[in-house]
């Protein structure tokens, strides 16, 4: 038990410290090939930051774990807006300004309910994989002709910012997206064979251990990046970061799991935890519109996602200890 526990917090250390060099690489490289500001934020930031789920479910479900691929999928997205929004808005309200993350926010909920459409017979096939990859590449191009469309945005001033403050060479941008990927690789091993092996001590399902170690380990880049924007007052990149890697979780982790290794849906997923995804989802359009007007969530609610998200864990911790 000592090894797989040693793994892990190895694991999550590395993957941790190569995500943000992956994607501060990946943000500079992308600033000497011409991409605007804006698209840097939505594209490279906002889903960059999910690359540790991306390779721990791809590796996961090549290695015959599928129930760690798709808790870490969703438990991601659980984690990123109960526990990480929560954090933030506690922090400092969420005040958002940008139109364009004002319309991603449904494009949100509309894959989330696609993704029930498509699973809701207890199996991923690689048919709905490939549903999911095409999906995604029809939200990317919408993407970039928001972002290409939209330069005045204020999440483009933020990002702007942010590249400014943190400038660094071609050459160096470069090593560090390399470097990055390959300790996010390395890292990725590491966490899934720990998680795994933990797991089969235990004597629980994949799927927990995936919902609550992995999700909350791979989630730990959005929240170091989501929590020092907010401190800055960039909240719309704080937001940005969080939509933008949910979608991606959403239709490309699972997808391209899916596609490596199509797999059963465990029942847990269809009335637990994809029903929980979706209330979080939707509660962001609640603790807006209520106002009449997109773009605030403020202590009170920030503290009351952190609770659900308390209770959550709670709960599957309950199920760990039952077991």
């Amino acid at each position: 038990m000592a090894l797989p526990l040693l793994m892990i917090v190895l694991g999550l250390i590395v993957l941790v410290w190569s995500a943000d060099l992956f994607v501060e690489g990946a943000a500079a490289l992308a600033v000497f090939l011409g991409m605007p500001p804006l698209l840097i934020g939505m594209v490279v930031i906002g889903f960059g930051t999910s690359a540790p789920e991306l390779t721990v479910s791809a590796l996961s479900a090549w290695q015959g774990s599928p129930g760690i691929a798709l808790g870490n999928a969703y438990g991601s997205n659980i984690t990123n807006i109960a526990l990480i929004l929560g954090c933030v808005a506690l922090i400092n309200p969420i005040a958002v300004h940008s139109k364009i993350l004002k319309k991603e926010l449904p494009v949100l909920f509309a894959a989330t309910l696609l993704v029930l459409g498509l699973i809701f017979d207890g199996e991923l096939s690689r048919l709905d994989a490939v549903i999911h990859l095409g999906v995604f590449g029809l939200v990317m191009a919408w993407i970039i002709k928001e972002g290409l469309r939209n330069k005045t945005d204020a999440l483009e001033r933020e990002v702007s910012y942010e590249l400014a403050e943190h400038p660094i060479s071609r050459d160096q941008a470069l090593i560090q997206l390399l470097a990055g990927l390959a300790f996010l690789v390395l890292s990725s091993r590491l966490l899934v064979w720990g998680a795994v092996s933990i797991a089969h001590n235990l004597g629980v399902s994949d799927l927990i251990i995936g919902l609550t170690v992995v999700a909350i380990g791979t989630s730990l880049p959005e929240l170091a990046s989501s929590v020092v924007a907010a401190c800055k007052g960039e909240n719309d990149l704080a937001l940005g970061n969080i939509l933008g890697s949910n979608l991606f979780n959403t239709l490309a982790v699972v997808g391209l799991a899916g596609v490596i290794e199509p797999m059963k849906i465990p029942a847990e997923i269809i009335y637990r935890d994809w029903p929980l995804m979706a209330a979080l989802t939707a509660s962001l359009f609640v603790v807006n519109y209520k106002r009449k007007e997109l773009g605030r969530i403020n202590r009170i609610e920030g503290g009351g996602l952190l609770a659900i998200y308390i209770a959550y864990t709670l709960y599957l911790i309950n199920t760990i200890v039952g077991a």
